[in-house]
Parts: C-alpha cells; sequence; structure tokens
C-alpha cells in the first residue's frame, strides 16, 4: 500500500497475467507514486455470486496486510479475463487489485506468476462450496495462511499454514460475553445442572454456530454435541453471525440474545430468582471478521477441540 496524491479508482484495464505488471505499473505511473510499499498478498477465490461481498470486505480492509490483491472468479468461461486496477484507500492510499474470472482449471497455474515475491500470502476461500479440484491444494503449498469457513473446506488444524477460521474469529466477542455470564461465583456454582444448550443464529450458514457450539460444550466437559440445538433465528446480523444462546437444566437457565446495536441481553434464572443485564457483544463485519485473522490467526488447542467436536456432528 502506498500513499497516493487522491482518492480515485484506477481501472479496471483488460490485461493478461503476463502483461499484468506492465499495466500496473502504468497506472502506478498515473499517480506520481516514486516508491511502493508492499504489505503482503491476498488471494481470494469466489464465484460471481459472491463477488460483491467479496471486493467489498477485501476494499475494507484498507490496504492492511496486503497491498496487492488477486481475486479469482471461479464460475467463469474456458477464457482466462484479467482486469488490474489501483483501488483507492482512506488516508489517500492505493492497493493494486488483479481480478481473474475463468474456471478453476483455468485459474490453477494464472495466480502464481501474480504473487509478489518475498511477502506473506493470505489464501482465502470465499465460497460456500467445498473446493473441487487442485485449485486450492496449488495455493496452500505456497500459504502462509488459509482463511476460511474451516468446516465447509473439511480442512483440519495443524497443517503447515496458519488455519485461520473466520465464522470462529467472528464469534469472539459471544465467547467473552458468555465467560462475563458466569463471572461470578453464584453463577458458576449453576454450571454442572447445565444439560442443555441452543444456538440461534442469523440467515442459512450454521458452520460458525456449530464451533462455538463446541466451544460451549468442551467447556462443560460434554464429549459430543448431542445436547445442543442449532436454529435459525432473525436477528439483524450477518448470515452466519450468532444471534443468541442459552444454557439451560433443571431449575436453571442462561439466555444472551442479541438486541438493537452491539448489545445482547442476559437473562439469568437459578433458584426461582431472575437476575438480568446486558453485555457488549459487537457485530463484526466480513471485513472487519477478516482483517482480525490476518492481524492474529487463532490457532489455540480450544479451537481444534470445538473443531472436532463440530465436525463430528457434519
Amino acid at each position: 500500500m502506498t500513499a497516493a496524491p487522491a482518492d480515485r479508482t484506477l481501472g479496471p484495464i483488460e490485461t493478461t497475467v503476463r502483461k499484468a505488471q506492465v499495466t500496473l505499473d502504468e497506472l502506478w505511473a498515473q499517480t506520481n507514486v516514486e516508491t511502493r510499499a508492499y504489505t503482503g498478498n491476498i488471494i481470494a477465490l469466489t464465484v460471481r455470486g459472491h463477488l460483491e461481498r467479496v471486493q467489498a470486505a477485501l476494499a475494507g480492509l484498507e490496504g492492511r496486510y496486503a497491498g496487492r490483491q488477486i481475486i479469482g472468479v471461479m464460475d467463469g468461461s474456458d477464457d482466462l479475463n484479467v482486469h488490474a486496477s489501483l483501488i483507492s484507500q482512506r488516508g489517500r492510499a492505493f492497493v493494486e487489485r488483479l481480478t481473474l474470472d475463468a474456471s478453476s482449471e483455468q485459474l490453477q497455474g494464472a495466480i502464481l506468476p501474480l504473487l509478489r515475491p518475498a511477502t506473506v500470502n493470505h489464501i482465502w476461500w470465499g465460497a460456500d462450496t467445498k473446493p473441487g479440484g487442485p485449485l486450492l491444494l496449488e495455493l496452500t503449498e505456497i500459504a502462509d495462511q488459509v482463511i476460511a469457513d474451516s468446516l465447509t473446506l473439511d480442512i483440519p488444524p495443524a497443517r503447515h499454514y496458519a488455519l485461520a477460521d473466520l465464522g470462529w474469529s467472528r464469534s469472539s466477542g459471544w465467547r467473552e460475553a458468555l465467560a462475563q455470564v458466569f463471572d461470578t461465583p453464584e453463577a458458576a456454582r449453576q454450571l454442572p445442572r447445565v444439560d442443555r444448550l441452543t444456538v440461534r443464529y442469523a440467515g442459512s450458514k450454521d458452520l460458525p454456530a456449530r464451533l462455538y457450539g463446541g466451544f460451549v460444550a468442551d467447556t462443560l466437559g460434554w464429549k459430543d454435541l448431542k445436547r445442543v440445538t442449532f436454529r435459525a433465528a432473525r436477528c439483524g446480523r450477518e448470515n452466519g453471525d450468532l444471534c443468541g444462546v442459552e444454557l439451560a437444566g433443571e431449575g436453571v437457565r442462561f439466555t444472551l440474545a442479541a438486541r438493537n446495536g452491539d448489545v445482547a441481553r442476559v437473562e439469568a434464572i437459578w433458584d426461582g430468582k431472575k437476575h438480568a443485564s446486558e453485555v457488549n457483544v459487537p457485530s463484526m463485519s466480513l471485513a472487519e471478521g477478516l482483517g482480525r485473522v490476518m492481524a492474529r490467526p487463532e490457532r489455540g488447542e480450544m479451537f481444534e477441540r470445538a473443531w472436532k467436536l463440530a465436525k463430528s456432528t457434519l
């Protein structure tokens, strides 16, 4: 990412893999910038149906962590189309973007020559379907980090690259909020009475909710997710984000429910008494979640145990 004299987007210009760097250099020449600093590559693999969402998320990164963005649109024709742009960001800055539209077979081998050398490589699977063919496998060979909903990809943790799960990262506020609910000794003493869990999520994507269910089940010492129910709900949050959590048992119930803004209402009942409060659970946009995992991937034993429990339900 490099400071630029004006906030404007240059391009897109149609080019080829071989001429992509020359095209980008010509665009840079229009900015009158003599030096450029590169903070890494991010390769986003997606389909046309998710392209606008992916573009918006990459724009929201504002050039942090990756000065070159390569978008591979995998459901194109057999003809490889390449477009080069400089995308303006806040702070009078530009990032480079190369968009490749082709079949996944055509993209294989076309992306590697476009990477800036000697920088960190982030690979983001920005599609809901499981990958087929060798494209993702090829890219993971050079990846420093793979970003995905890992249950979709069926990629287990502990590979030669850092695995960053977007669903896990974006549920961090809910994990912290639940811990706050049991901060007091009186509430913590009720945990052995909890024998079932309900996780509600927005939209149709339940994989982040399953990871969250795995986290709670592991924390409570449950060996599987047979006592966990997942339900779709409406709460004004993005597809896949959590809407609420309820832990219950004989004589006890703990409920967290998203409200307007970044607040969740907490209602706890035990010994016939109701305790109500509010906790802060900020909603996290796709761009914010993406930036979070690029800054600090979460690969811990807690995630790995939650992943195994969630995986067993699929």
